[in-house]
């Protein structure tokens, strides 16, 4: 099995595929979201992941390969020590160096998320281009490929739920709530007035900044949305045409299958041992 981390600064998305005869990535098997934790230790990452494989009667002994796409720096370590100790792996980590297959045509490349570079080669394999992929995660980032499959660049603007966080904390009278679509427009109380500015106030950033690359990139241009608040705030968009949330995993599941070849090489006796 290929057991894929998708490691941002709010959640980590787990996912594990299964895997044919010849090494190449088969079905979804499962998923799962857990909070990024920054102290979290190698231990405590085998001990967990350990639990979410057992609910699906898998085993650490049934990963073969890891790929990981991380955008938390001081944890790469701390997962490369969990892949080797539990998984008896070199996690595959998606960086400079590694055949992605899309071409980046920025000021610096180097500087491109993991997670950015996965959602736009899961996007072209999906959609093809001219398409811009809305990742409503910790920053809200907008991610543009050419009709070629080429990252042309895009946009990041703050979460909504950053947004939130700063509006609580910089005016102690507010109180938090919860973010979801306001059932009505003219806010009668507090409450209201904070959920209509957030929610709306989010749904008309995104769409402003879709409108003007839409207009630049072409009338046939897709909207696609992803990340963890996807599913909340998506509909309301005029241009979003469809949500997917596994379309980072589906990027680094392809980037895995690029790399698998090269890999097998690098270590021609493991799929030996494994059988």
């Amino acid at each position: 099995m290929l057991l894929v981390l998708n490691v941002n600064n709010t959640n980590t998305l787990i996912a594990i595929y299964n895997l044919r005869h010849d090494g190449s990535t088969a079905d979804l098997r499962a998923t799962w979201r857990i909070q990024t934790r920054h102290g979290q230790t190698a231990d405590e990452y085998g001990i967990l992941i350990r639990s979410l494989l057992v609910s699906e009667g898998v085993t650490f002994a049934s990963i073969q390969d890891v790929v990981i796409a991380s955008v938390v720096p001081p944890l790469d370590w701390t997962l490369r020590q969990f892949c080797e100790r539990y998984c008896t792996t070199r996690p595959l980590f998606i960086g400079p160096g590694v055949k992605t297959g899309l071409p980046i045509l920025t000021d610096n490349p180097t500087e491109v998320g993991a997670d950015r570079v996965a959602n736009c080669i899961g996007a072209f394999r999906h959609y093809g281009g001219p398409t811009v992929v809305v990742d409503f995660g910790t920053a809200t980032n907008f991610d543009v490929i050419s009709r070629k499959g080429e990252f042309l660049g895009g946009a990041i603007a703050p979460g909504l739920t950053i947004s939130a966080e700063a509006l609580f904390a910089r005016a102690a009278r507010l109180p938090r709530v919860e973010i979801r679509k306001p059932t009505k427009i003219i806010g009668t109380n507090t409450i209201d007035n904070l959920q209509i500015g957030l929610f709306w106030g989010h749904i008309g950033l995104v769409d402003s900044i879709l409108e003007r690359m839409i207009a630049e990139l072409g009338p046939d241009t897709k909207c696609i949305a992803t990340g963890g608040l996807a599913s909340v705030l998506a509909a309301e968009s005029k241009y979003i045409t469809e949500v997917n949330e596994l379309l980072t995993l589906e990027g680094l599941r392809i980037v895995y299958e690029n790399n698998r070849v090269s890999k097998d090489r690098a270590h021609p006796t493991r799929g030996a041992q494994q059988g």
